[in-house]
């Protein structure tokens, strides 16, 4: 028989916003209930002493972490060594992302997901491929000896997961519409990133299937005033979703003010393009041939680009509040029901609510993490070192 958990004394995340005087239980991997009182106690009783409880967080964009660069080691058990350090922040669903590489490393890749997912890996929910299919022109940190444009073969790999959910960025200006359509036709989620489009070809690249923009304002053509491109197309844009990092140097916080103001808040994505640092001692790490190092809360390589962030989601939910001046409830729903959306998880994932996952995260009044419960298991949160 499954153990039952019960929340209560606190402000509890529903699908309408928040609530208080409720009690939340839990039996096993699922929610179960949410009743209008506080008197429910089965099972162990969490007292949530007037914090927060969320969703779990789900982040589609996660290159490594506690020392793990999925690039380096793509294995299932490297996707669990990552999992298990951003579990900590809070993330209990997430998208292993792997940055532009060889083809055989992208194989590699996809069949180390399947196996993590087949394995019973916490947390995983598909695969990210970060290119190679992008733009020399936006490549950020990528190594555009890696570049490459879409083959049949590249096709057919693509669209190879057998378990999980597959996200590909790529640059739309690079592939044909045919392309696109034949990869959406197979169930293969698109970003546009990396990219030099126009804004019309960006546009087009939406009525195609591209239903996602990767780290908005990074590594794209700018929104200027008779040049709309990459940005002033997603801006416009009420549906697609758009990835955002918010540690207040990837983006400035102003222009992510704007942003918000733009379009729905449930169309944007906290993202946090995490690297090994993430939940490691160690800051400084080999990204192919180059020596990333953490810098001011950055990763950043040899000539000072960006290169990924030392950023988890739970910092990021709290920029987001006091950075970018968002609610709380905003903030929750683009750290997870926004997410889960997007990825077409949003049946069992990203909102509290009986029958749902119950993957949980519990903030304190100053909106730092508590703890985080995942498929029901309770994870405490990361405690920095002395």
């Amino acid at each position: 028989m499954s153990l039952k958990t019960t929340f209560r004394n606190g402000s509890i995340l529903t699908p309408k916003g928040f609530v208080t005087g409720h009690s939340l239980t839990i039996e096993g991997e699922r929610i179960v209930s949410l009743d209008a009182s506080e008197t429910a106690s089965a099972g162990e009783v969490i007292d949530l002493d007037g914090g927060y409880l969320l969703p779990g967080f789900i982040d589609t964009q996660v290159n490594g972490g506690g020392g793990v660069l999925f690039n380096d080691d793509t294995s299932s058990e490297a996707i669990a060594a990552i999992g298990a350090a951003h579990r900590h922040y809070g993330t209990t669903g997430f998208l292993p992302t792997l940055i532009s590489d060889e083809l055989e490393v992208i194989d590699a890749a996809m069949r180390a997901t399947e196996r993590a997912i087949e394995d019973g890996v916490p947390g995983v929910l598909g695969i990210h491929i970060e290119g190679p299919f992008i733009n020399e022109a936006r490549k950020g940190t990528h190594d555009p000896a890696k570049f490459r444009t879409l083959t049949d073969q590249s096709l057919k790999l693509l669209s190879s997961l057998k378990h999980g959910k597959t996200l590909v960025t790529l640059a739309p200006e690079t592939a044909t519409s045919d392309d696109i359509r034949a990869l959406v036709s197979a169930g293969v989620i698109l970003a546009g990133g990396h990219t030099d489009a126009s804004y019309g070809r960006m546009a087009r690249a939406f009525d195609e299937g591209v239903t996602g923009i990767t780290h908005l304002f990074n590594a794209m053509s700018p929104f200027t005033h008779r040049a709309p491109g990459v940005v002033g197309a997603a801006l416009e844009n009420q549906s697609v979703y758009c990835g955002l990092i918010i540690d207040g140097r990837h983006v400035d916080p102003v222009a992510l003010k704007i942003a918000v103001r733009c379009r729905p808040h449930d169309r944007f994505m906290i993202v946090t393009d995490a690297m090994p640092t993430v939940g490691s001692k160690t800051k400084t790490f080999m990204l192919q041939d180059k020596l990333i190092r953490v810098e001011n809360g950055v990763c950043v390589g040899p000539d000072g680009t960006l290169a990924g962030s030392d950023l988890d989601m739970a910092t990021a939910v709290k920029n987001a509040v006091e950075m970018v001046g968002l609610t709380l409830e905003e903030a929750a729903v683009m750290a997870s029901t926004a997410p889960a959306r997007f990825l077409g998880l949003d049946a069992h994932y990203g909102t509290i609510a009986p029958g749902h996952n119950a993957n949980l995260v519990w903030l304190d009044h100053e909106l730092n993490l508590k703890a985080s419960w995942q498929g029901g298991i309770g994870i405490e949160g990361h405690k920095a070192a002395a």
